[in-house]
């Protein structure tokens, strides 16, 4: 069996803090009367996780400089969080899980038989094209139907436009495992000299352009030939977080302050795990349970 590779202690530490919101989750909306609630993995992978070899070959072929950033720091099978989802009690009504990678979906698929009293659709498709359909194509609110949306992509695959239309359910309660430092922050030239195609994959990946005059600013160095203007990076891990946070609130009614920076065992930051709610009515509710999870060490 080819696993999917994942490594370090920040993948467990992303696993149990989801399973704890899961299980808050299921717990509340049982009592709810919802037609659904449902579990969405947009990258499912083979429902295992393992060495993080896969992931990393993946950041290499997508960005060049990407090269050597993730590292293996664990060599333990784990369940992902397919698996997981599916043994959280009391259970969802129904299970999603998409996964672009044919073979990895072969794998995946053998999770049906694993499960076989659980509602179980799967989807070889790609994930940002699945989203955008299942949030545009039904009226979750008339409906009745609610989810959780797990958002754990390889690098920076997922555009803003697939985070809006989540928004937009006005239904879905989203986790994102924010790139910010395994791929935004890595992009970020201290001289403020990004080339354009990596400047557009920032634009795309938090839907503005008007990071860059937050991120950089212009300052009077002294040269050769007196005061010269010079474009300096002002951004850090904080800064970058922070202003991420900000964009999700454009468009969610409810974002957790406080998102859970993952450092691998270097103590380099690579992932942003944050937590927004679409829905407005029960938004206080899942953003006090999601925050109180956030901050637990």
């Amino acid at each position: 069996m080819e696993l999917a590779m994942f490594g370090g202690n920040w993948t467990t530490d992303k696993l149990q803090r989801i399973r704890k919101y899961l299980v808050a989750y299921t717990t509340i909306m049982r009592k709810q009367n919802f037609k659904q609630y449902m579990y969405i993995d947009a990258f499912a992978g083979t429902g295992w996780l393992t060495l993080k070899q896969n992931e990393q070959s993946e950041l290499q072929s997508e960005l060049p400089l990407f090269a050597g950033i993730v590292e293996q720091d664990s060599k333990t099978n784990l369940e992902g969080s397919a698996r997981i989802a599916l043994q959280v009690e009391p259970r969802f009504t129904k299970y999603i899980f998409v996964e672009k990678d044919k073979k990895r979906f072969e794998q995946l698929e053998n999770i049906k038989l694993e499960f076989p009293d659980r509602d179980i659709s799967l989807s070889n498709s790609d994930a940002n094209m699945f989203i955008r359909q299942i949030c545009q194509n039904q009226n979750w609110i008339e409906k009745r139907e609610r989810a959780v949306l797990f958002l754990d992509p390889y690098g920076m695959q997922v555009p803003w436009d697939t985070v809006a239309a989540i928004a937009q359910t006005q239904a879905i309660d989203l986790w994102y495992l924010f790139p910010i430092g395994v791929a935004l922050n890595r992009l970020l030239k201290k001289k403020g000299q990004i080339n354009e195609s990596y400047r557009q994959k920032i634009d795309i990946i938090i839907g503005t352009n008007e990071w860059y005059n937050v991120f950089y600013e212009e300052r009077k160095q002294l040269g050769l030939f007196g005061e010269e203007l010079d474009i300096v990076k002002v951004a850090n891990f904080d800064s970058i977080k922070q202003y991420f946070v900000g964009r999700l609130k454009t468009i969610f009614p409810g974002v957790a302050d406080h998102p859970k920076l993952l450092y691998n065992s270097k103590n380099n930051p690579l992932y942003l795990l944050c937590f927004a709610s679409g829905n407005r009515r029960g938004s206080p509710t899942a953003i006090k349970i999601a925050q109180d999870i956030l901050r637990r060490e």
